[in-house]
């Protein structure tokens, strides 16, 4: 009786013979872009599940391949000596895809876990291109930046320098469908007739958005 029982725990098929040797890791990505979660099993497994903040999204199944019911939703397959990896490749990911993703399989319940991030790059800009400013005289410039996700860091910068953050406040505030707003005023007394920049910047863009306005200085004495 002894080896019956070893032995049919070893059976290949049962579900107790193989695991997830990798799971996805955390992703970060901007909206309208793809999004790529591996995870890897070894030889043995039948049926592996895809979930996306619990709702399952795409099944694959060892005999028949991936079953998708979305087409923002689709794998690659990759069958090595080491095991069978999966490829879930989310489509046009949007800001409510953000959260968790789940890599699962049916026969010993088994899971791993990531996170996805999507960023949402909103619209900055500052209400006048040009200022003119006499002598002595103090101006403050507001910056805006609308629909971001998250909210922008801001910083400026003239003649390709960086303006010291003491010369400029940032506020941040809640906007709609989950984005934010940031605002930040710059103010300084020109001495010089000068371009200023306002950089916005999150995780995954490359460069950071701007916006420009040229400030015109004019002499008292002119």
């Amino acid at each position: 009786m002894y080896l019956q029982t070893e032995f049919f725990f070893f059976l290949p098929g049962l579900g107790f013979c193989y695991s997830i040797v990798n799971g996805p890791t955390n992703v970060t990505v901007l909206a309208g872009s793809e999004a790529r979660f591996n995870c890897t099993v070894s030889l043995g497994w039948i049926i592996l599940i895809w979930l996306s903040n619990g709702n399952p999204v795409l099944t694959v199944i060892n005999s028949q391949g991936a079953v998708e019911t979305s087409d923002r939703f689709t794998s690659q397959n990759y069958t090595s000596s080491n095991g069978f990896t999966s490829e879930l490749i989310i489509h046009n990911t949007q800001l409510s895809d953000s959260g968790q993703i789940e890599c699962s399989t049916q026969q010993t319940s088994e899971s791993r876990f990531a996170f996805l991030s999507v960023q949402v790059n909103g619209s900055l800009f500052i209400k006048n291109s040009t200022l003119t400013v006499k002598e002595n005289k103090t101006i403050e410039i507001v910056c805006e930046a609308l629909g971001w996700a998250p909210a922008p860091d801001i910083t400026w910068m003239t003649n390709d320098s960086f303006i010291d953050k003491s010369w400029y406040v940032n506020h941040q505030s809640q906007g709609s469908n989950g984005l934010h707003n940031a605002l930040s005023i710059l103010t300084l007394t020109p001495t010089n007739t000068e371009i200023l920049t306002c950089l916005a910047d999150i995780e995954v863009l490359p460069y950071p958005q701007n916006a420009t306005v040229t400030v015109i200085f004019v002499n008292s004495t002119v």
